[in-house]
């Protein structure tokens, strides 16, 4: 298994990344949900848009006037999976049933 970490490089190339991942029959695991939109094998990781939706409570209590220092240290309490089963056919692999019932999104 192949464990891809993002970045602005690799944003840019996702298409060239799930393609080579693919035709060299490797399973492979992204850190964003994006490159599993466009072929990626999975994805599990903090859900952003609730991660997003923390930064804007967090943006609304300092226009309020709290102080930034002043606020607790969050971590996010909402995870994703998601699995693109077209690539795992694809791969040559076969996700158990038990791990599919736990996706948040399969792709088919």
């Amino acid at each position: 298994m192949e464990f891809l970490l993002g970045g602005p490089l690799m944003q840019r190339s996702f298409e060239r990344t799930v393609a080579f991942a693919i035709k060299s029959r490797l399973p492979s695991m992204y850190d964003t949900r994006d490159a599993v939109d466009v072929g990626g094998l999975m994805f599990y990781g903090a859900d952003v848009i609730e991660m997003y939706e923390r930064v804007a409570a967090f943006v609304d209590k300092i226009f309020r006037g709290r102080k930034p220092a002043d606020l607790p240290v969050e971590q996010p309490t909402k995870f994703e999976l998601v699995i693109n089963l077209k690539t795992a056919k694809q791969v040559g692999l076969t996700i158990p049933a038990n791990v599919l019932a736990r996706a948040d999104k399969v792709i088919k």
